[in-house]
């Protein structure tokens, strides 16, 4: 009986631990910091090559053609407008 008292209290005693570990991680990803630098490290992937530092250039044209091309089309707007 104490053997099985003994096991069952040690057996909430890792259940508690392992609940508690969880917790923290949930906290550390909902933490706003964290968020923020996940998402500044995801864009900076986009346009920087994170192992060599080497900026990827083919990501960086599209962008930029990308908004050449919508400053473009909001100039031909206004002047259709006016």
């Amino acid at each position: 009986m104490t053997n099985e008292l003994s096991a069952l209290e040690r057996e909430i005693e890792e259940t508690r631990q392992r609940l508690a570990s969880t917790i923290d991680q949930l906290t550390y990803r909902a933490n706003p910091k964290t968020i923020v630098g996940r998402e500044v490290t995801s864009v900076k992937s986009h346009f920087v090559d994170l192992e060599s530092g080497a900026p990827r250039t083919d990501n960086i044209i599209k962008v930029a053609g990308g908004v050449v091309g919508a400053i473009v089309v909001l100039a031909i707007i206004r002047k259709l407008v006016r």
